[in-house]
């Protein structure tokens, strides 16, 4: 079925084919990205867990020099805080993640007898998500995270990019806090469209709807943005 006839997805309040307009009016200035996995799971749930409050790029470093300098989950799980911290401390907050990157591996090596994660893409997306969230540290955003990129489990993640565009353009209500976001995400966007909507609002948060100077005068939302325009259709 091609995308024009496809039916309209759910309205968003009184606001009849938003979240349609928009996502057709991001796929048309950022293209529509295809889903592919990343990395294992386990290794995209302490990656994210090392993304928390610092740069990709940070992350990335961190990662690579805790499995060159400390080793495989198993060892990771059980080597010395402080080797753990030492090795991920390009990523930032060390002695916070340090300790929920460990508690983490050793809790999943406790309930399922290995480090594995890949049964979660068998789940339901909202119960994968809530097996994933009793882990320390690993929060609605970090456990979408993981679910989205390994298995296109139909989970929004909120960063802080997201969660600034859905607001300013009034898919979601005025002051709704990010952790209810993930939740309201799952109502508004349609499962086949959640990586495409993941990818291109994050996209339209760095390069036009920034947080300081968005460009409003090119951005294709504008019209329907409620940030411009408070009784915006």
């Amino acid at each position: 079925m091609s995308r024009a006839a496809q039916p309209q997805t759910k309205l968003v309040g009184d606001r009849p084919g938003l979240v349609d307009f928009v996502l057709d009016r991001l796929a048309q200035l950022y293209g529509v990205p295809a889903w592919q996995p990343r990395r294992p799971p386990t290794d995209e749930l302490v990656l994210t867990i090392l993304s928390q409050h610092t740069s990709d790029r940070n992350a990335e470093r961190a990662f690579d020099q805790l499995v060159q300098r400390v080793g495989d989950w198993d060892t990771v799980a059980h080597a010395p805080l402080d080797e753990v911290a030492t090795a991920i401390a390009s990523g930032g907050l060390a002695q916070q993640k340090a300790p929920r990157i460990q508690a983490a591996l050793r809790q999943i090596r406790e309930e399922r007898g290995d480090y594995a994660l890949d049964f979660l893409g068998g789940m339901a997306p909202r119960d994968a998500r809530d097996w994933l969230v009793r882990l320390p540290g690993v929060g609605p955003k970090t456990a979408s995270v993981v679910l989205l990129f390994c298995f296109d489990l139909p989970l929004m993640p909120i960063d802080t990019h997201v969660h600034r565009v859905t607001l300013r353009i009034g898919l979601i209500p005025t002051g709704t806090p990010a952790d209810r976001a993930h939740d309201l995400a799952l109502e508004i966007f349609p499962p086949d469209r959640m990586y495409e909507a993941h990818v291109n609002l994050i996209t339209h948060g760095r390069r036009t709807c920034t947080a300081l100077r968005p460009a409003c005068s090119r951005c294709p939302v504008a019209p329907r943005c409620r940030y411009l325009d408070p009784r915006a259709p």
